[in-house]
């Protein structure tokens, strides 16, 4: 990921000696927040993942409204505390807005200004990678989701994510192959050497996923994996290890729990847990998550299990660490979102539940957005706070 920086020069008396400041001034921020930043030309702002425009001086508002109509997007000012900087870009940032176009300051200390474009370019580098993303969509959307389909025309339209169909009778087809790849998560779950000839066949399935995801070139597939069960399969295996692998992948066909999982998980670089709220004491303020299957990779330790409404096996109940957490849902077309940072309070062992279990503390008002605004069943959790950089993300896409 990179920063352009389209350099607006003051022409005040002493101008070289601020220009020198200002160049100095780069590289610091550089080295401060270790990000890829340069100066570059305007026709070469665009190609970056980020680009901003530093506010050179005072006397630099008229160049910048000439050069306005060549900025795309939000723009972000760069602004120092020398030389009238930050008064040239107040008035710019006002300009912006009677005009309707968005625009933001940044401007502090040398380290609050490398912390911000750093999550900036976080934003920005997660928003250019998504828009070129391809998911599929493995048979539709089980019967019981009944909000959770997307229209795929609109998903490209706005947010340039590609969205194509793929039959179960071509996943079967693959399926009845009997073929599939062994990897560290195959092995790892195989070494458990329970319900053998069950995990064969759940390792058959993803290898079938695996085959459909590079023939199609997917960044993320969904499934509809309540239909398998028919066949004496479950999907939980497969997409465990799709998910460790770097594959997003989702259960029973639900596009926008994986268009989220897509979001938070390029926004952490941690595997997503796709859970169903199983309860709710807004007593104590807590809540209990649980699913049948999560990234193989996110547990500190795991068994395999028999699927929870099926009795099949493989299902994993996983013990995820203790500690923060963040908890996400956004809708299909990222038009409405939910985000709040929790902590993982302990790792459960229900019987009536589905297998991995965890029981989470979040305060009142995230609590009461379930029962009042949810944006469907299941939601999205990964270790770690990252619930402002999911806002800023959001931000960027109004």
């Amino acid at each position: 990921m990179s920063i352009g920086v389209y350099y607006i020069e003051s022409t005040n008396e002493d101008s070289e000696v601020i220009n020198r400041y200002n160049r100095d001034l780069i590289e610091e921020l550089g080295r401060c927040g270790k990000l890829d930043i340069e100066f570059c030309r305007l026709l070469d702002l665009a190609s970056h993942d980020l680009p901003v425009v530093f506010i050179g001086g005072g006397g630099v508002e008229n160049r910048f409204k000439e050069i306005c109509g060549q900025l795309e997007g939000k723009v972000f000012l760069l602004a120092t505390a020398k030389n009238n900087s930050l008064a040239a870009s107040m008035e710019i940032l006002s300009y912006l807005r009677n005009i309707g176009r968005q625009g933001q300051i940044i401007h502090g200390s040398v380290k609050s200004m490398a912390e911000k474009l750093a999550s900036l370019e976080k934003v920005y580098g997660v928003r250019k990678r998504l828009s070129h993303f391809v998911l599929g969509r493995v048979g539709k959307p089980s019967d019981w989701l009944i909000s959770s389909d997307v229209d795929a025309e609109e998903s490209e339209r706005r947010n340039g994510i590609k969205i194509i169909d793929i039959s179960m009778e071509e996943l079967l087809t693959e399926f009845r192959k009997g073929e599939y790849e062994d990897n560290q998560y195959t092995r790892l779950i195989k070494a458990k050497g329970v319900y053998i000839e069950e995990t064969e066949r759940c390792c058959q399935l993803y290898g079938a996923l695996k085959r459909i995801a590079v023939k199609y070139h997917l960044n993320g597939l969904t499934v509809r994996c309540f239909d398998l069960l028919q066949y004496k399969v479950t999907g939980c295996l497969a997409l465990a290890v799709l998910n460790a692998e770097g594959i997003y992948a989702s259960c029973e066909g639900d596009v926008p729990a994986l268009v989220s999982m897509c979001v938070l998980g390029e926004l952490s670089g941690k595997p997503v847990f796709m859970a169903n709220p199983s309860s709710i004491d807004t007593d104590n303020e807590t809540m209990v998550f649980a699913h049948c299957t999560l990234p193989i990779s996110m547990p500190a330790s795991f068994e395999i299990m028999t699927h929870f409404e099926s009795g099949l096996p493989v299902a994993f109940r996983g013990k995820i660490e203790e500690g923060p957490i963040t908890v996400f849902k956004c809708s299909g077309l990222m038009d409405r979102m939910f985000v709040s940072s929790g902590v993982l309070l302990e790792n459960m062992n229900e019987r009536n539940l589905c297998r991995t279990q965890i029981r989470v503390k979040l305060n009142k008002q995230a609590l009461a957005y379930f029962f009042n605004e949810s944006i469907g069943n299941h939601h999205l959790i990964v270790n770690g706070d990252y619930s402002e950089l999911v806002r800023q993300y959001f931000e960027t896409m109004n």
